[in-house]
């Protein structure tokens, strides 16, 4: 799940810096610095980012088979993050240009394309181990073993039954 939370912080990160710059003639004012950031120049890194989050979400809520369509999804979504990260990176800089702020965007986001494809394959892995939301109403005919007796007065009223009938 961490994964998920860094991997959404990472291409949401790398979406507010700097993707490419160059210099353009500007007429009058002469040669201006032309910057676009990740989500100008890359419009899918904010919708992964969401992704991510709610896949964090959908991890917890649910098991099994949904578990693990939703961790291949998630695996999906990462390469096309890591694709996203990787195209059209050119290492050609002239003086003034923030490469430096280029690569570190261009890493984050293949860092959270990374750790959204670990985040998917831990779904897909640890569908039926890891615990999911509302695991203990899944079975409302089993009985459990309560230890205290208020607590198996509560579960009666949670499963539907008067705890006072028949005392």
């Amino acid at each position: 799940m961490l994964s998920l939370l860094l991997a959404s912080a990472g291409l949401w990160g790398g979406s507010r810096l700097t993707w490419f710059a160059e210099f353009r003639d500007a007429g009058v004012r002469g040669m201006v610095l032309y910057t676009e950031t990740g989500a100008q120049r890359a419009g899918s890194l904010v919708p992964l980012a969401l992704l991510a989050l709610a896949g964090m979400a959908g991890m917890i809520a649910t098991g099994g088979w949904a578990r693990r369509i939703l961790g291949v999804i998630l695996g999906v979504a990462g390469l096309a993050a890591c694709w996203v990260a990787i195209d059209g990176v050119r290492f050609s800089g002239a003086d003034g240009l923030p490469v430096a702020q280029m690569l570190i965007a261009r890493v984050l986001a293949l860092l959270g394309g990374i750790l959204l494809i670990i985040g998917g394959l831990a779904g897909i892995k640890g569908a039926k181990v890891m615990p999911r939301l509302g695991a203990r109403y899944s079975a409302p005919g089993a009985k459990r073993v309560a230890r205290d007796p208020d607590v198996e007065l509560w579960e009666a009223l949670s499963d539907g039954e008067d705890p006072t009938a028949g005392r």
